[in-house]
């Protein structure tokens, strides 16, 4: 906005030559109509008594300034500099340019020979372009179109008009799709426009599926093209899309990308592969198998699958799942039994949907096993009972990125009705029914050594017995030491640091069968068998910091042998049974701010003796049920 001030100093007189101007001591600036003002703009103070200054602006002034100049160039007046851009030539005027452009100020103001030249030639631009950019420079106006948006932003890029750079790439942005993403990332690069550059970026991974497809794909440097596979953001529901991505670039030219083929192949992350696919695919591949530096890729792929209790020794970024592949966190329900037939089932419950997806089964039929998930996402399955009613001594890991179950290492005693928690990085299996007898044995597993331990084992012979790791510490509660099943109120806290054994406050009503978690600083128990004739749907909390306990909201339902997890920071509780040949398939969730429980879905099937646990899947390997 141009302003003009002037200041009076009481009466002041002005020479010019003979002649004498007086400036009055005060005078006032009087409004023009409303007409006149809304058709100038102008804006005006009024003088208030005894004031000696006032200022004056005129909002209609740059533009006016501007179209006065842009006449004078149309007209040829005044103008000091002419452009020349292949065959064409634009006259304007040296300080709008040098106003509008850095590059032009500087070039003026250097010592180059440009500065003295009435005619300057700008080589590498588009006569069009210059000329939509020089009547910007006059107008303020500029037409963006998807013809000429390229050039123009090479244009302004090279004269260092940056509003104008700006808008093209907003233009970009909002034009782009899955045909055009790569080369306007591609662009975006060359012309040092970094946001154009990583929104282009993110739409290729965030669509990775649907522009590995187009034509621009095939055209990607091998450089580029590992840029992007690579990524740990890449997000494809599996990972066979990107090796099926690298196999469509590599046929385009194949002649040309033999060589460079292992080192693309290297970034697929082929140990995520399945299995089957590995073989008959990967392998199948000709461009592998006759490549010596493929196949050593696909071999130690092959290794992982083979040996997973030594992953821990081949971890690599091409083990690792990406970022952000498509996961979502559910409670996964493993076995059980539904009216004494025991199942082999493994679910995936969403609590934001209410629905149920299957995975892959497990090997046998299990009961009254044990089931926790690790701190890497991992989930382990122990011990149980056999539909003939044997013990198991078995221990499977089941891997959500490949979605199957693997045997690892035998615990060093059968058990079921055993309890099973994870703590510090290691497995241990408490107490349990052997086939004759209860047992108050405790082992320990390694999963780096793939090896059993025993560890101190507790006072007091238990099965159906309630366990969770919390701070450091195993905690045991309630379970059954008599053959009617009747539970008891005993509490029992292990320490790893010491291997000891001791006890802590009691709960404050005998359970056996009960479910357990942590949440918080707080051990919630719920459900379980009471007494002889007596299943129960009491909850009651266990405060690590005090050592007591004290009775919270308690279930919609009785429950006995229920599954257990927490996600989201609240409490589910799956099936279970009431009473006698009475199992449910209602789910239960408990708010422990409000502190209450609502039903919230329906399980496939009633079942109890079932583990359950929260874990991060894919949702390409949920199936629909």
């Amino acid at each position: 906005m141009i302003r003009f001030s002037f200041t009076v100093d009481n009466l002041r007189r002005q020479e010019n030559g003979r002649r004498t101007y007086y400036l009055p001591q005060r005078f006032n600036l009087r409004r023009p109509s409303t007409d006149t003002e809304s058709e100038t703009g102008s804006e005006d103070l009024m003088e208030s008594p005894g004031a000696n200054e006032f200022k004056f602006s005129e909002q209609q002034h740059p533009v006016q300034l501007l179209g006065g100049l842009n006449e004078l160039r149309k007209r040829g007046e005044f103008c000091d500099i002419t452009l020349a851009v292949e065959g064409s030539k634009f006259p304007a005027h040296k300080v709008v340019l040098a106003a509008f452009s850095p590059y032009f100020k500087a070039m003026f103001l250097s010592s180059l020979a440009e500065s003295k030249q009435n005619i300057v030639t700008l080589n590498g631009l588009e006569p069009d372009m210059v000329g939509l950019l020089l009547d910007y420079a006059y107008t303020n106006q500029i037409l963006i179109t998807r013809t000429n948006v390229q050039a123009l932003l090479s244009a302004a890029n090279l004269l260092q008009i940056l509003p104008v750079k700006e808008a093209a790439c907003r233009f970009l942005e909002n034009h782009m799709d899955a045909v055009n993403c790569i080369g306007i990332h591609c662009f975006g690069e060359l012309h040092a426009c970094s946001e154009l550059q990583a929104k282009a970026k993110t739409y290729i991974l965030e669509n990775f599926s649907e522009v590995f497809h187009q034509d621009e794909f095939l055209t990607l440097s091998p450089a580029k093209l590992i840029e992007l596979v690579s990524d740990d953001n890449l997000q494809v529901e599996k990972e066979e899309i990107v090796f099926e991505a690298v196999v469509r670039w590599y046929k385009a030219k194949p002649e040309e990308r033999t060589s460079i083929f292992p080192k693309v192949i290297e970034n697929v992350r082929l140990a995520l592969l399945s299995p089957y696919y590995l073989v008959d695919c990967v392998e199948g591949l000709e461009a592998v198998s006759d490549n010596p530096e493929c196949m050593k890729l696909t071999a130690e792929a092959k290794l992982y699958h083979l040996l997973p209790d030594r992953r821990h020794e081949r971890e690599s970024i091409r083990t690792k799942p990406r970022l952000s592949s498509d996961t979502f966190e559910v409670i996964v329900a493993v076995g059980g039994e539904d009216d004494k037939v025991v199942l082999r089932a493994v679910e995936c419950f969403c609590p934001s949907t209410l629905k149920w997806k299957s995975l892959a089964c497990l090997p046998f039929a299990i009961s009254k096993h044990g089931l926790v998930a690790s701190g890497k996402n991992t989930l382990y399955l122990a011990g149980g009972e056999f539909p003939d009613g044997g013990p198991s001594h078995c221990v499977w890991r089941y891997d959500p990125v490949l979605d199957y179950w693997q045997e690892v290492e035998t615990m060093l005693v059968a058990r079921s009705e055993l309890g099973l928690a994870m703590l510090d990085g290691y497995l241990y299996a408490v107490g349990g029914w052997e086939g004759t007898h209860r047992l108050n044995s405790v082992e320990k597993y390694d999963p780096n050594s793939n090896t059993w331990s025993l560890v101190a084992s507790m006072k007091t012979a238990l099965t159906s017995a309630a366990v969770v790791a919390h701070d450091g510490m195993l905690y045991v509660t309630g379970g059954a030491i008599l053959e009617d099943g009747d539970g008891i109120e005993l509490v029992q806290r292990y320490d790893p640091r010491t291997d000891v054994w001791n006890e802590v406050a009691p709960m404050k009503i005998a359970r056996s069968g009960a479910a357990i978690c942590a949440l918080g600083s707080h051990i919630y128990v719920v459900g379980g068998w009471h007494a002889s004739t007596e299943n129960t749907n009491r909850v009651e909390c266990y405060d690590v910091k005090t050592n007591t306990w004290e009775f919270k909201a308690s279930m919609n339902e009785k429950r006995y042998r229920p599954g257990i997890a927490v996600l989201d920071g609240k409490i589910f509780v799956l099936g279970g049974e009431e009473g006698w040949d009475k199992y449910h398939d209602s789910i239960e969730v408990y708010d422990p701010l409000a502190d209450t429980w609502t039903l919230c879905g329906k399980m496939l099937t009633s079942r109890s003796w079932l583990g359950c646990v929260p874990l991060q899947v894919r949702k390409s390997i949920c199936r629909d049920n």
